[in-house]
């Protein structure tokens, strides 16, 4: 058996794999964000290995024979998080998340000061990433900066609470800023530019190796062998790509969690930074992927429904019922409620409703939000315009709509392929503790089965493609109304 831990940003899930690649059962405990400031995402490290002590008391009461022959464990996190211990393991402030933008002005710093760090990191400067929170840290926080002895990941404190030993996988660490991504390690010239040192960064191994083994006394409380290995696993979207089987070069998925991604697998680092497309390391040995990712994707239809007091799954059907008519005239929404990446790196930008009217009704003001994100990923795909992209699976939560499946594949002209749910990055944290414990990567990281193939549709293309440019010229006109606000 093999346990697969996740720590997305909403919750932390988990779920047991037999040796046949089958999903015995899954747990997951509910996450909250909190932001003291504008431009500001936090969250208590204790809280995650509070809920990953829930999730293990759940499946160990629910599976208690599965759960006692586990064999390995694998780890899969939010990207970018910056986590501070000093000398004695003590976490020095709250963890500042992939979503916080509050870095902006170390961005330009860094892109002023040390713009070759775009050519060896392969990556454009954005305050999402780890390395402009730590500069950020050192001017505002100079008392705690001066303190830090190691810079960890959201799932590589995790895996220090597990086993005591400080490591990361080159998936994970591609989004520091750190991270020399061709040679797949630490670059010590990167590390300086921020006043870092190799010492301070975890080990790195690859995320289907051993990264260490369960401490003893966490077995006996557990319940479990004390030869339980932990896998390198990998940052989240690594870690989804292996649990829908995309790990040969051109295979590629779309991902509807709290942000919205495109992934491509590639068998060599294709990096392009000023495009704001992330090319980093897969969590397997030998291959890359590039990503296009947009801050807000699911997370709109959560913030829609919360301010309509409705469920996701009600809205979706009022939705569903919608005419193409109807759907013409529908309000156009930018989706930039946190900011965002690729490609516009704008850390400023903000959401917005365009063509209101009395008779708008909430199924359009919520077509309009699935819209909006559809669109951003649109965005996202031009820009990776070396990309060939066949078919795409779709994941995350926004996956469980069929309206929103069929939406993007007429939009990004790509058919669309959905999953059963458990396709996830626990999946992928299972799969790769079960490489780990010497799995065949062949029979392991299979593609799961369809549930539902979306074909675009040309004739609804037509009239999506006249709103798409709409869309466009809106957030222009925002970036320009933008300065005029106080």
């Amino acid at each position: 058996m093999y346990l697969g831990i996740d720590i997305g940003t909403s919750e932390l899930k988990a779920l047991l794999l037999d040796g046949h690649g089958e999903i015995v059962g899954s747990a997951h405990a509910a996450l909250t964000v909190q932001r003291p400031h504008p431009h500001w995402a936090e969250q208590d490290p204790q809280a995650w290995w509070q809920a990953c002590g829930r999730v293990v008391s759940e499946l160990r009461q629910h599976y208690p024979q599965q759960w006692a022959a586990i064999r390995a464990m694998g780890l899969s996190g939010q990207m970018h998080g910056a986590v501070l211990l000093d000398s004695e393991g003590n976490v020095l402030r709250p963890c500042i998340l992939w979503n916080d933008t509050r870095s902006a002005a170390e961005c330009d710093w860094l892109r002023d000061h040390h713009p070759e760090m775009m050519t060896i990191s392969g990556n454009m400067i954005m305050p999402g990433f780890t390395a402009p929170k730590l500069v950020w840290v050192a001017r505002h926080e100079p008392e705690i900066y001066s303190q830090v002895a190691k810079v960890l990941l959201p799932k590589d404190y995790l895996r220090w609470r597990l086993t005591g030993a400080f490591v990361s996988d080159p998936s994970d660490a591609a989004g520091t800023l750190w991270l020399d991504v061709a040679q797949r390690d630490w670059s010590d010239e990167l590390l300086a530019m921020t006043d870092l040192q190799r010492d301070q960064m975890p080990e790195l191994v690859e995320g289907s190796e051993i990264s260490g083994a369960l401490r003893a006394s966490l077995a006996t409380e557990w319940g479990l062998s004390s030869s339980v290995i932990v896998a390198g696993g990998g940052g989240d979207n690594a870690t989804s790509a292996v649990g829908v089987g995309a790990v040969q070069p051109g295979d590629a998925f779309i991902s509807l969690g709290t942000s919205g991604v495109i992934f491509v697998v590639n068998d060599a680092l294709q990096a392009d930074p000023r495009s704001g497309v992330h090319a980093f390391c897969h969590a397997l040995p030998g291959r890359w992927h590039q990503m296009s990712v947009m801050l807000s994707a699911a997370s709109c239809l959560r913030w829609i429904c919360n301010l309509l007091s409705v469920t996701e799954s009600q809205l979706m059907d009022e939705v569903a019922q919608l005419s193409d008519d109807a759907l013409r005239r529908a309000p156009l929404f930018l989706p930039y409620l946190s900011g965002e990446r690729t490609p516009h790196n704008d850390p400023q930008a903000s959401g917005s409703f365009f063509n209101l009217r009395h008779e708008t009704s909430r199924a359009l003001l919520g077509y309009a939000v699935i819209e909006g994100v559809t669109f951003g990923l649109a965005d996202g795909l031009q820009v990776l315009s070396n990309t060939q992209i066949a078919q795409c699976s779709l994941t995350g939560g926004g996956a469980r709509s069929h309206v929103w499946a069929q939406l993007i594949a007429d939009v990004l002209a790509i058919p669309i392929v959905t999953h059963p749910a458990s396709s996830s990055g626990a999946l992928g944290a299972a799969r790769l503790a079960w490489l780990a414990e010497g799995g065949a990567e062949a029979e392991v990281c299979l593609k799961p089965p369809v549930a539902a193939h979306y074909t675009p549709q040309p004739e609804r293309g037509t009239w999506l493609a006249q709103r798409l440019a709409l869309f466009r010229l809106l957030y222009q006109q925002q970036q320009a109304a933008r300065t005029l606000l106080p």
